[in-house]
């Protein structure tokens, strides 16, 4: 069973990681100007959105969906009026997003390493969503991703490749 403290630090490294992220991605002039208040027009026009930009949002927008969901986890598994079936489920499914989280991470790198293209991945029950920076949309690049992708699986998943830029 999870403690409070355990809990805690789930939660707190959880927000770290999502502040993290988005220190690596801004700039180091644009962070100076934002914490000096001295943003010219020029700065303000200067940060636009771009491939990395966007997958950085997505996972962002993926991390808050997690905390949210964690969050409900993790309160039915201190409440004391919860019933142990109750809190087992909510156990087990803290365990599973944990561990699509970590598929999830070692697809982005195989595909890094491989592609030499950044990409953000989803992983729910048994579809997969890949979003890739590229400005080149290939099928035939898609399939191997695809491929690439359902080589980590003993079971056929549904695999869906989005490209941006």
């Amino acid at each position: 069973m999870i403690n409070k403290q355990g809990l805690w630090f789930v939660t707190l490294f959880s927000l770290i990681l999502v502040l993290s992220i988005y220190y690596v991605t801004v700039k180091n002039e644009d962070v100076l100007a934002i914490s000096t208040g001295n943003m010219t027009e020029e700065a303000i026009e200067k940060v636009e959105a771009s491939e990395s930009s966007i997958l950085v949002s997505l996972r962002v927008k993926d991390e808050e969906e997690m905390l949210a969901e964690m969050e409900s986890l993790q309160t039915i598994l201190l409440d004391d009026n919860a019933s142990l079936q109750e809190k087992n489920d909510a156990y087990n499914s803290l365990q599973t997003l944990n561990a699509n989280k970590g598929k999830e991470e070692s697809l982005e790198k195989k595909i890094k390493e491989k592609f030499k293209l950044d990409s953000f991945i989803k992983i729910k029950n048994e579809q997969i969503s890949v979003t890739v920076a590229s400005q080149e949309h290939n099928s035939a690049l898609a399939n191997n991703i695809i491929r690439t992708i359902q080589e980590e699986y003993d079971t056929k998943m549904y695999i869906v490749v989005k490209f941006q830029g």
